[in-house]
């Protein structure tokens, strides 16, 4: 393949991998809302020759012992999966997730959080970062691949946009579970161009914090349970900082560049419902990464055990302790080795295309990369362009960042579909 050329069309037809991304932006895929950008990219998909299946959600996947604890029904919402080329030959899975995280809270934010705005190289937007910038990447690819080297695809290519990975996984789980694997799987989330080759262990906590209401005129034969607030936050970062002092003496091996791979992050606190009112319960929704050699049911033990000891001097909540409960993610950790054939052929186009051999990473998060390797026994890698402020004010994707991963990625398909991808020289 006339690399050179490959080059010149994915930087011709870069705009329109922009424009469709601007259209995935302007449709905020927030969990249960998730099926206008999935039409989106299912059109783009058509075009490009897949065959598409709406594949709906069981509603039974959370009693999966592999599965997230649902929060919402699945009723009308669905992964889309593209499938193209001839089963029996060589096979590869393109994965991403089409869900994106809140942005209720407009404050701080330089343009609308649903307007994807081009500013100084970067796409603003959210979404945009983590990861619809991967997606407007493997479409690239995929349009270049298309125009310079038809025929290319000696084999199935599918392509899975799953929901609800930012809070359970079981789009990715479900779509497994229903047949769709293949050889390896590359997942075009983001990652500076790195290939990501794990991430930790993690599970969603609620704890409940119950006080007893009245009104604010009697508030001394009342509990308010925000009071017990401060002392379960110090009991977590406590945790915390226990969990990555045993990592740095003796932890994960696959995880010995991070110093500090676990953080407990309380996301949201909720109380009450007036001002003149003292709240009955007092809620917390906590997100916290654990060693991998702990079960989603130990840890929740453990987290509860320290929120008790933690508010063990009052006497109201020794008689009346705070709830913990599983919701959200319960992830395994997972790790690919740092070398194989898909390892090694991604790091072989990410040279070709930028004159460097690529990062080879691991974060205190995770993808749904997990249950690839853990579940179906596949290779699996992440690998997309930069990006900054994800979940946060003004997250946005670096619009060369697209042009940079589209052009290892189209490298990289060429190469895995070949006929045979070990003897594809360094170009």
């Amino acid at each position: 393949m006339d690399v050179r050329r490959l080059d010149e069309v994915i930087g011709r037809l870069a705009p329109t991998a922009f424009g469709v991304l601007r259209r995935l932006v302007a449709e905020p895929s927030t969990v249960g809302h998730e099926s206008g950008a999935q039409e989106v990219l299912a059109a783009e998909l058509a075009k490009l020759g897949f065959d598409v299946t709406r594949l709906a959600i069981p509603e039974t996947i959370g009693s999966d012992p592999d599965a997230g604890v649902p929060s919402r029904s699945y009723a009308g919402r669905y992964d889309l999966v593209g499938e193209r080329g001839e089963k029996g030959g060589r096979s590869l899975l393109l994965n991403g997730h089409i869900d994106v995280v809140p942005a209720d809270d407009p404050v701080g934010w330089t343009s609308p959080p649903f307007v994807a705005t081009e500013r100084d190289g970067w796409l603003v937007g959210r979404g945009a970062g983590d990861m619809k910038g991967g997606f407007a990447a493997g479409l690239l690819a995929l349009w270049a691949l298309d125009e310079v080297a038809p025929g290319w695809l000696g084999g199935r290519l599918t392509v899975v946009s799953a929901i609800e990975e930012e809070c359970t996984g079981n789009g990715t789980l479900a779509a497994g579970r229903a047949g769709y694997t293949a050889e390896a799987a590359l997942l075009l989330e983001p990652t500076d161009l790195d290939i990501l080759l794990g991430g930790i262990s993690i599970v969603w906590v609620d704890i409940e914090i119950d006080g007893r209401a009245g009104h604010a005129e009697a508030a001394l034969r009342s509990v308010n349970p925000i009071a017990a607030i401060p002392a379960v936050l110090v009991a977590l970062q406590e945790f915390e900082q226990q969990m990555n002092a045993a990592h740095r003496s003796a932890g994960d091996p696959a995880f010995s560049q991070m110093i500090h791979p676990y953080n407990v992050n309380v996301g949201t606190v909720h109380a009450g419902d007036w001002a003149s009112s003292v709240p009955a319960v007092a809620r917390l929704q906590v997100r916290v990464g654990h060693p991998g050699s702990w079960s989603s049911e130990e840890t929740l033990e453990r987290v509860r055990a320290v929120v008790l000891a933690g508010v063990r001097s009052d006497p109201w909540l020794v008689q009346h302790p705070p709830r913990c409960a599983l919701t959200g993610f319960r992830a395994q950790r997972h790790a690919q080795e740092p070398r194989g054939e898909l390892v090694d052929l991604l790091a072989r186009a990410h040279e070709s295309a930028h004159g460097r051999p690529p990062g080879r990473v691991v974060i205190g998060s995770t993808t749904d990369a997990r249950f690839y390797l853990n579940q179906f026994q596949m290779p699996a890698v992440a690998y997309g362009p930069r990006t900054r402020n994800m979940h946060g004010t003004d997250e946005a994707v670096e619009m060369v960042g697209i042009v940079e991963c589209a052009r290892s990625v189209a490298r990289f398909l060429s190469d895995w579909f070949a006929p045979d991808p070990a003897a594809v020289e360094l170009r």
